[in-house]
């Protein structure tokens, strides 16, 4: 089994991930900046040009956006009556 390597998803708090309030809800969202980045990583990815630590951190973003996707479904669940 091979191990994938990952970028430790504290490595963004501080700078590049916020909560914000969207409908009265707080949600966990990307800034602009780490935002663009993965967009930039997967344009990357799709015209196969990534460098190795860039697949370590686009595998590691998409992990990252998953969970807080789940995070928030879970959040605006919980919020319906």
């Amino acid at each position: 089994m091979i191990a994938e390597l990952m970028v430790q998803p504290s490595y963004w708090i501080d700078s590049d991930i916020s909560i914000e309030k969207v409908r009265n809800l707080y949600l966990f969202k990307f800034t602009e900046n780490l935002q663009a980045r993965l967009e930039e990583l997967v344009e990357g990815k799709k015209a196969n040009i990534l460098t190795s630590g860039e697949v370590i951190e686009l595998a590691s973003l998409l992990e990252l956006d998953r969970i807080f996707t789940l995070i928030n479904a879970k959040v605006i669940a919980a919020s319906c009556p």
